[in-house]
């Protein structure tokens, strides 16, 4: 809704300025100030005009105030020094708010641009782990914020289903005497293969042979049984890490598999349009020192299989020729070979893609990995989760029965993961500390519990019904300061939504959901509902507080109980 405002301030902007006969700049934005004192929206124009009119932003700010024309909401409008600081009238910017949150809202208008968002993507090689959990929130949060923006969005799992170290797990089932547990999951199983590999390579490094041999063969003739071998490693691991995915409501619209480039010519293709930039030695490469890149981008190994750069060229042409937008989601790892990829894309006429690069995540007992066989898998992380908050709710909610606990635990673990990640800019590392991440006063669980405050003081009114309401009879004067403070902040979800949606970033998102829990929490003590003067008006503001939490929480992949 604040976007809308902001529009209306800027036309009495822009008329002002055509009034006094000034030079219109190209662009006028406005900002929330820090403080109610300083107004409801102010911009900072009079910086912009200070050059041509070769006056003060003092002088002009002043000079613009006496000639804007207020429309609603606004009730007036001030100079403070530079800055024009525009007020919103309370009665009628309520009401407004209140009007304007309908159950879906913070859905905006529908764009007409897809997007192919790829996240998540580890290797098929074992169970995801800590380490993975950031990029498949990330990338999970930010399709449900792009979806609400508008966007058409497919999310997709790029499977490395031709990388060494599947042929290190094909050649494990092919010389060890390996029996795979039927009560594990197929994920974990194969990631304890592949760690036991790893241990037969640091014995005999002359297995390294074997292995190039497998992956050779597997590329250049793909015999039915090595294929076999190949897919059912693979599929194996990917249903374990479907399963865990679904544990923290995380979902792909596609799995891409990358042999499907070397099988249908892609491959042949691009390193034939490549040709006049490669130069060979023992490996097929491009360089890139013209480029202001040192190291050199090899296409094909000694023995001429290709790579994962050389198949990743090949997804994201097919990617950027099936959609108007395409978004990575990258450990920070990736960054030299992003900007490799992105020159050989725009040698072959790609689009580059948008990338979203981040810190890794550890415990504060170290950080982890699959070639170590030492790691914390996600559905470790869910376990621990959900068992440290069903101790929270024995403590608190004892009367809850068997079923309610599990599933509340459930939600709050869940949900604390998936906060305490989101919460963050992608550009800070994390240490995941139990402690904070199930907080009840600052974490996911705080919000959670605004909206199950909201629900049950919503279930004591058994006789509010929301759409029976009538605004025109409502009472607006007089309005609590910690109402307004509310109803402002419920008024911010769309523009939240717009900007993080424009900028690919999450995080304000999830502090948002903060900011409107504590919003409604401040409210919640200080201001009777129930049996007050205004019962219905605030019951409606509890209602719309409820939508928006709820929506908010489900942008985050996170569950809102009705109750805890």
């Amino acid at each position: 809704m604040y976007r809308k405002l902001e529009q209306t301030a800027i036309k009495s902007v822009q008329k002002a300025i055509q009034d006094l006969g000034w030079e219109e700049t190209a662009e006028i934005k406005f900002e929330v100030p820090p403080n109610p004192d300083m107004g409801d929206l102010a911009t900072s124009v009079a910086f912009q005009l200070a050059s041509s009119l070769k006056k003060s932003p003092v002088e002009i700010s002043a000079t613009m105030v006496e000639n804007i024309e207020l429309t609603s909401p606004f009730k007036s409008v001030e100079s403070k020094g530079p800055y024009i600081n525009f007020f919103f009238d309370p009665e009628i910017f309520s009401r407004m708010v209140l009007e304007s949150i309908k159950d879906d809202y913070g859905s905006l208008e529908s764009i007409n641009e897809k997007i192919i968002l790829e996240h998540t993507s580890a290797n098929p090689n074992g169970p995801l782990h800590i380490g993975h959990i950031r990029n498949a929130i990330i990338g999970d949060s930010l399709a449900r914020v792009l979806l609400a923006a508008g966007f058409k969005v497919e999310t997709q799992y790029y499977v490395n289903d031709m990388g060494r170290q599947i042929a290190m797990i094909v050649w494990g089932l092919q010389n060890l005497d390996y029996q795979m547990d039927p009560d594990e999951k197929g994920d974990v199983e194969i990631g304890k293969l592949y760690f036991q590999v790893n241990q037969e390579l640091k014995a005999n490094p002359e297995i390294k042979t074997q292995i190039d041999l497998i992956l050779k063969t597997y590329e250049e003739e793909n015999p039915p049984e090595l294929e076999s071998m190949f897919k059912e490693v693979v599929s194996t691991c990917l249903e374990g890490v479907e399963n865990t995915s679904e544990r923290m409501n995380i979902t792909h619209d596609s799995f891409v598999w990358e042999s499907q480039f070397v099988r249908d010519g892609s491959l042949d293709k691009i390193l034939k349009n490549l040709e006049e930039y490669t130069k060979q030695n023992d490996v097929l490469y491009l360089d890139l020192n013209d480029y202001g890149i040192e190291k050199e981008l090899i296409l094909t190994r000694s023995d001429g299989t290709s790579l994962y750069t050389t198949r990743d060229l090949a997804y994201h042409l097919q990617k950027s020729e099936n959609s108007d937008q395409v978004v990575d989601v990258l450990g920070s790892d990736h960054k030299l070979a992003i900007d490799q990829l992105k020159i050989a894309l725009g040698l072959l006429g790609g689009a580059s893609p948008d990338v979203i690069f981040y810190e890794f995540i550890t415990l504060p007992e170290g950080s982890m990995s699959t070639r170590r066989g030492v790691f914390i898998s996600v559905d470790q992380l869910i376990d621990e989760a959900t068992t440290r908050a069903r101790v929270e709710l024995d403590e608190r909610r004892p009367e809850l029965n068997e079923d309610e606990k599990r599933e509340i635990a459930k939600v709050i673990g869940v949900g604390a993961i998936r906060y305490y990640i989101a919460r963050l800019s992608p550009e800070k590392h994390i240490v995941f500390k139990w402690d904070e991440a199930l907080s009840f006063e600052r974490g996911c669980a705080s919000i959670q519990y605004a909206h199950a405050r909201a629900c049950k003081l919503l279930e004591k009114a058994e006789e509010f019904t929301p759409s029976k309401v009538d605004m025109g009879a409502l009472n607006f004067q007089d309005m609590d300061t910690l109402e307004v403070d509310l109803l402002k902040t419920l008024a911010r979800f769309s523009s939240i939504i717009a900007d993080s949606a424009h900028d690919l970033r999450v995080h304000p998102v999830a502090q948002y959901a903060l900011e409107v829990a504590g919003a409604f929490n401040k409210f919640y003590k200080s201001v009777p509902v129930i049996g007050s003067e205004k019962e219905l008006l605030r019951l409606l503001m509890v209602d719309k507080s409820r939508i928006t939490i709820r929506n908010c929480l489900d942008l985050l992949g996170i569950e809102a109980p009705i109750s805890m």
